[in-house]
């Protein structure tokens, strides 16, 4: 059965939805996997229009008030995976619901990734809940951070432990927090450091994720190493300048190495 992964941040604006259709992406296009994306956030839903989905005519809200079964809401995209978008909507649903429904969906994916809401209530809950595993999307800076710490504190009480931390919107200035003090703070390894770069927005105006849009740029790459890492399988960059940048970057590298530990443990899982 696949896993269920949430997808987390405290904080609006890291880039959470982004890196929920990024990654599903290259996992259903680099690493043939099975993949379905879940906007898991009630209130305000914005995969769907990340993916070009305004209004979808079925929705999770469907779901979660019993109206159709699961199934019925799941949407195939042309980038090669499924997804069950949210509606705006002022009807209260059921959303701890939400594993229950999901569950059945396990043996057909071999991934489902939730698009967490970006604040600490009863939806981020929800998500947690329901998740096998979950990584929280930050930035570096003290404010993001502060919240990060928040939401590792609160995975823990609730028995789903946070399995990395994915760095994003790095410029590599010297005021930035390293990856060596995010992970001191938190208690969790970065695994993924992902350069901030205006083809993102580029790529979110035509709605189209960027590892499609310019796949051979760092953050596009990086989203590969991540896929990777999580499936406990390989990624050969073919880029040469990058394997330079390992042996020259504190931090590249830092986050290379546990990417190699998290592959390790996955083949005693």
């Amino acid at each position: 059965m696949g896993d269920i992964i949430g997808i987390i941040a405290i904080k609006g604006g890291v880039g959470k939805t982004t890196t929920v259709v990024n990654l599903g992406t290259v996992l259903a296009q680099e690493f043939g996997k099975r993949v379905l994306l879940v906007d898991a956030n009630f209130s305000a839903p914005n995969l769907g229009l990340h993916l070009g989905i305004a209004e979808p005519e079925k929705s999770l809200h469907d779901v979660l008030v019993d109206k159709i079964p699961i199934e019925e809401a799941v949407q195939e995209h042309k980038l090669g995976f499924h997804v069950i978008a949210g509606a705006l909507t002022k009807k209260p649903v059921r959303i701890f619901k939400l594993k229950q429904k999901l569950y059945p969906l396990k043996e057909h994916y071999d991934t489902i990734l939730l698009d967490s809401s970006p604040n600490l209530n009863e939806e981020m809950l929800a998500t947690m809940i329901a998740s096998d595993k979950l990584f929280v999307v930050t930035s570096p800076d003290n404010p993001t951070l502060s919240c990060t710490i928040h939401a590792v504190k609160t995975a823990k009480e609730r028995n789903t432990p946070i399995e990395g931390l994915i760095l994003n919107k790095i410029h590599h200035k010297d005021f930035e927090l390293s990856v060596e003090q995010i992970e001191e703070a938190t208690g969790v390894p970065v695994l993924a450091a992902l350069p901030d770069d205006i083809k993102v927005l580029e790529a979110l105006s035509k709605t189209t994720p960027a590892s499609t849009y310019t796949p051979k740029r760092d953050v596009a790459i990086e989203y590969k190493h991540l896929a990777a890492a999580i499936l406990g399988e390989n990624y050969n960059d073919p880029r040469l300048l990058s394997k330079i940048k390992h042996w020259f970057s504190k931090d590249i590298a830092r986050v290379h190495v546990n990417r190699m530990i998290m592959k390790e443990d996955h083949k005693y899982r």
